[in-house]
């Protein structure tokens, strides 16, 4: 591994100029480097640790980019014209047509079969909703794949569909798989937890040792892998032979409620549109989960997006003494705030659903949304935050949930509760798992073309990567 010398470099926030020397995959003393290291100078530009996002299914996100985008859609009568639109442009195939991202919350029209069925009477057509808890099929897809029903899947049908889709994948997987990591490396990614629910640890093992290697990934599964897990002799943050520390054992997941947009979030009060949601696992299931976690050497990460989802999933923690994350974390009580500094559960939090939940939140949850996405709350009480994606329900883009985390406003309104906003340090802290430029850390490294710290927020929607380095190693490569 050749080491390398970074020099002409700026910090975050500083126009002091430093140097960095990355030797055997870790942060070294710049003043012992050696006349042998490559030298590369990064003319002023600013370097900090490269950027995790904390929670991704990453399969789906290479896959979904290739698909039918409905996110413009404001009526299902829109998102069928839109189905039409494509059928139209393409080959009459037998393959499915797979549309991605529509969000209904706000329809004042349902998504029925007989919608899709009147564009297309005889393809499948399946369309995954932006939170990827529901589908919504026609009658030839119903037949097709055998599902319960036409118009739309909920919850437990609708993750079987899209597990059975991204097997059926068109196309070349591992070409898109390629195309969407070097995209994350572009971006500054170092690393993700992918909770993929497709079965994925053997994946990125193969895909590593045949050369993929843009950034570490934490490998997380669900229960009904667990044995696996412990038939293979594996444990939490176990490394993976011969993916040279790149690939490692995540968490166990465990989703726990449903959405809002599918109103399936499981809530204490119930949704202005009646119902509190669904509890995919009961409280009691959750608890054995962890317990078992805990005895068998795994970490948890934990879906609740509901505060009485996140109420049960506290008190599983406090149970059980688990160590992870409760994932979304979207609406949170005021008294469980404190819970999870006291717990030591980590908020695993995606901004940028923010910018798109926020129409829905305040019809669906009125009376209640000063306390969705308490990103400050859960600061002011101690908690650690982390940042993710989520993609593909938002995009895989680090700077973009940066800025909704600081700008709670994605248009020219002003921001949404601003009192729960984090500063912009915070944000970018939250977003490199914890990670410093201090000697002895991994040489994980982003060089930047503007001051992540003090440029304006278009700036950092658009901002210009120049460098990503990956234990010592160039991924990405724009100076």
């Amino acid at each position: 591994m050749t080491d390398v010398l970074l020099t002409d470099a700026r910090l975050p926030g500083s126009d002091t100029v430093t140097r960095l020397y990355l030797c055997d995959g870790v942060i070294a003393d710049a003043s012992q480097a050696p006349a042998s290291a490559q030298r590369v100078s990064l003319e002023g530009r600013w370097v900090m640790p490269g950027l995790w996002d904390q929670h991704v299914h990453f399969t789906q996100w290479a896959i979904v980019r290739r698909r039918l985008d409905l996110s413009s859609a404001t009526s299902a009568a829109f998102a069928a014209q839109i189905v039409a639109a494509r059928l139209l442009a393409e080959l009459d195939v037998p393959e499915p047509l797979i549309g991605n991202g529509y969000r209904d919350a706000l329809w004042e029209d349902e998504p029925t079969a007989e919608l899709l069925d009147a564009v297309s009477p005889e393809r499948p057509v399946i369309l995954l909703s932006g939170d990827l808890h529901a589908v919504w099929v026609n009658t030839a897809a119903r037949y097709r794949y055998g599902l319960p029903h036409a118009g739309v899947l909920r919850e437990g049908d609708a993750f079987g569909l899209q597990m059975r889709l991204d097997q059926e994948a068109p196309g070349d997987e591992d070409v898109a798989i390629s195309e969407a990591a070097a995209e994350a490396a572009a971006l500054g990614i170092v690393g993700i937890v992918d909770l993929e629910m497709a079965r994925n640890l053997h994946g990125w093992t193969r895909r590593m040792t045949h050369g993929l290697q843009a950034f570490r990934v934490r490998s997380g599964f669900y229960p009904d892998e667990f044995d696996e897990r412990l038939d293979m002799g594996l444990r939490g943050g176990d490394v993976i032979p011969d993916t040279e520390g790149m690939l490692t054992v995540g968490p166990l997941k465990i989703i726990t409620d449903g959405s809002l947009n599918t109103r399936t979030a499981y809530c204490h009060e119930p949704y202005a549109t009646g119902g509190h949601g669904v509890l995919t696992f009961t409280p009691e299931a959750t608890t054995g989960l962890l317990a078992r976690a805990v005895a068998e050497g795994f970490d948890v990460a934990v879906h609740a997006i509901g505060d009485a989802a996140v109420t049960h999933a506290l008190d599983s923690f406090a149970t059980t003494g688990a160590r992870g994350t409760i994932e979304h974390a979207q609406l949170v009580r005021d008294e469980d705030l404190a819970r999870f500094a006291a717990l030591g559960v980590t908020a695993s939090m995606q901004p940028e659903h923010l910018w798109d939940d926020r129409d829905a939140s305040e019809k669906i949850w009125p009376g209640r949304t000063g306390r969705s996405f308490p990103f400050a709350g859960l600061r002011d009480a101690g908690a650690r935050i982390v940042l993710g994606s989520d993609a593909p329900v938002s995009p895989l883009n680090p700077w973009r949930a940066i800025a909704a985390a600081e700008h709670r406003s994605a248009d020219e309104r002003e921001p949404w509760h601003p009192e729960q906003s984090l500063t912009r340090a915070q944000a970018l802290a939250a977003s490199t798992d914890g990670r410093s430029l201090a000697a002895g850390e991994p040489a994980d490294v982003v060089a930047l073309d503007r001051d992540p710290l003090t440029c304006p927020t278009d700036e950092l929607l658009d901002m210009p990567v120049a460098a990503t380095l990956v234990g010592g190693r160039f991924t990405h490569w724009a100076i």
